[in-house]
């Protein structure tokens, strides 16, 4: 189970280099339910995602997904490249500890998308993502605005498409 809130960034945090970081591609294969290939650094990753039974994924200002992963060769990896849909996604994502304990994971996206960024933050379970409260430089919580997840930006060519859609609209 994967309980997360995604939020928009006031302002970049101080010495961003200074974390660990990932650079990361990724495509989509389906849509529904959510089948995405991602390559991180030198790992190779095949992931499922869907909404809990009962659809508890709707919670107001959180994101709930059943989430499978699965590792793939590189050989694997790029066979199915080839069969995404849309557009290949590339980010680079800081793990930024934050002063609660929690970890925040940065994404800074490249490519098609360069100049967007956001932040992610998972949590053990609803009762603390409920509990959270972002640092300072954290922005808007969109976590319930489809077009800030990974699959949505996938199907935009690039970043002007992204600001002109409507929530709801593909």
């Amino acid at each position: 189970m994967e309980i997360e809130k995604k939020f928009l960034v006031k302002t970049l945090p101080a010495g961003l280099l200074q974390y660990k970081k990932k650079d990361i591609e990724q495509g989509y294969l389906c849509s529904s339910p959510v089948v995405r290939i991602r390559r991180s650094n030198n790992q190779y990753i095949l992931t499922y995602k869907s909404l809990p039974a009962g659809n508890a994924g709707d919670c107001t200002g959180v994101r709930i997904n059943n989430e499978i992963e699965a590792p793939l060769t590189k050989e694997g990896y790029e066979h199915l490249r080839a069969k995404t849909d849309g557009y290949i996604i590339e980010k680079t994502r800081y793990i930024i500890p934050l002063p609660d304990g929690h970890t925040g994971e940065l994404d800074i996206f490249g490519g098609n998308l360069k100049g967007l960024y956001f932040i992610e933050v998972e949590f053990a379970d609803e009762e603390d993502a409920e509990s959270f409260v972002p640092p300072e430089w954290f922005g808007e919580n969109v976590s319930n605005d489809e077009r800030y997840t990974n699959n949505f930006l996938s199907k935009c060519a690039s970043l002007d498409i992204f600001l002109k859609k409507k929530p709801g609209v593909l």
